[in-house]
């Protein structure tokens, strides 16, 4: 666990210094694409120095950014060291050249790895008569933390709310006068391997790693309005190879998962479906896909060659009935396993249920209605804030890890070890409460 505190610290630190340096890459490491972007800090940090104060944009603009296809990822997980390195340099050489500079530092992103989240809680005697930074940091180390096992580690820990002799819902105590100050604390963590395969990967591209975050942390920062994360939203951000949940509250992460399915189980029905290669599929799934069908779908047909070298044989068509036959059971499957979730977090209990559907695969024509019947009636696909100097290219639904990666690096919430935690108080207790925890206390 210590270690763990000093790696995340030391990456925060490194933050820092390629910030003061005025670069920094953004590294969004997905299933189907690797998104490389340079951001440019021109010093004035626009940070407030709240406790977990969600960024305005100033402060950076991206000056170079370049995608590749991505090799050797599986569910979001790293499958193939050398081909996911040479995608990453790819990305990295490419972002460089268009910023016509050289980066050192990455803040890289990740789906997958089993996120779990936990709530946790402590409560400790204010020292003084005002809240200081030292009491903020003792109340963290009093939260009861999870015996989570040797193969998990800390992504994220971050205080959602703060309570003073009982007036809740405070972001930030300092400096304010009470006796007894309680703390929420959300924790989120992953496969250890997977963080490891990962920072092995960035180091063989001769990188170094200044700062990990969690793909649907971070999409949820870019998707959701601010309102949303105000009073209560999940994102669903669909990718490749899985599909990331993160629900907001106050401003605040407050539960994570995700789903090991993705837009690339849509395709390779398409493919077993329809007999043609991974290619042909993806092109007709972009091109004509969909879940709804309508009565003109069974006059359209759709050219699907095959690569047999058999003309005749190759020269087939399908209507787009057929292929939305194909297409709507994998997705139903995947916002079944969606609602699932969002049950066992207790969403349904939040103030505002509202749904934001992000990421590449949320771009299937239709989709936004089949969600609202399977998960509820407020749904709406959303596309990440607009940053300086981005690209028209990547401003879709694809890049909302990209660009929430951009806001978290410029603006990053306050966690755990941001704070002197002592070591003889260092948390290591056991789990006292349920996930569920936030249904008691929003």
């Amino acid at each position: 666990m210590i270690e763990l505190y000093e790696s995340q610290r030391a990456m925060r630190n490194m933050r820092r210094a390629a910030m003061q340096r005025g670069v920094v890459a953004i590294l969004d490491v997905g299933t189907s694409k690797i998104a490389c972007l340079v951001l440019r800090f021109d010093g004035t940090e626009a940070r407030e120095e709240g406790i977990g104060s969600l960024a305005g944009q100033s402060g950076f603009r991206v000056i170079g950014a370049a995608t590749t296809r991505s090799r050797g990822v599986r569910f979001g997980e790293i499958h193939a060291m050398g081909e996911t390195e040479r995608a990453i340099r790819t990305a990295v050489q490419a972002a460089q050249k268009m910023a016509g500079i050289r980066v050192d530092h990455v803040i890289a992103a990740f789906s997958g790895a089993e996120p779990r989240s936990y709530g946790l809680a402590g409560q400790v005697e204010v020292m003084g008569v005002t809240v200081d930074e030292q009491d903020v940091a003792r109340v963290l180390s009093a939260c009861d933390v999870p015996e989570f096992g040797q193969l998990r580690e800390v992504l994220h820990a971050q205080p959602v709310n703060f309570a003073l002799d009982h007036r809740s819902g405070l972001i930030d105590p300092r400096g304010q006068i009470g006796t007894e100050l309680s703390c929420d604390m959300h924790m989120l963590t992953v496969d250890a391997q997977s963080v490891a395969n990962l920072a092995h990967c960035v180091k063989r591209c001769d990188l170094e790693l200044a700062g990990l975050a969690s793909s649907a942390y971070v999409s949820g920062i870019a998707a959701l309005v601010e309102d949303e994360q105000e009073l209560g939203a999940a994102c669903i951000d669909m990718g490749g190879g899985s599909t990331g949940i993160s629900i907001f509250i106050k401003k605040h992460m407050i539960y994570s998962d995700s789903v090991r399915m993705g837009g690339d189980h849509v395709t390779s029905d398409i493919s077993m479906g329809l007999q043609v290669p991974m290619a042909t599929a993806e092109r007709i799934k972009t091109f004509y896909g969909g879940v709804v069908a309508t009565g003109m779908d069974d006059r359209e047909m759709i050219e699907c060659g095959g690569e047999t070298g058999d003309w005749e044989h190759d020269r087939r068509t399908v209507s787009r009935a057929e292929l939305i036959g194909i297409m709507r059971p994998r997705v139903e499957e995947i916002l079944e396993e969606v609602r699932e979730r969002l049950d066992v977090a207790g969403f349904d209990h939040l103030p505002s249920q509202q749904i934001v559907l992000t990421g590449a695969a949320s771009q299937i024509p239709g989709l936004d209605g089949l969600a609202s019947k399977i998960l509820g009636q407020q749904v709406r696909l959303g596309r990440p804030l607009r940053v300086h100097g981005l690209p028209q290219a990547a401003t879709g639904p694809g890049f909302a890890g990209a660009v929430g990666l951009c806001l978290f690096a410029a603006n990053p919430q306050d966690e755990w070890w941001d704070f002197e935690i002592p070591v003889d108080r260092y948390p290591a207790r056991s789990l006292k409460r349920a996930v569920q925890w936030f249904r008691d206390n929003w």
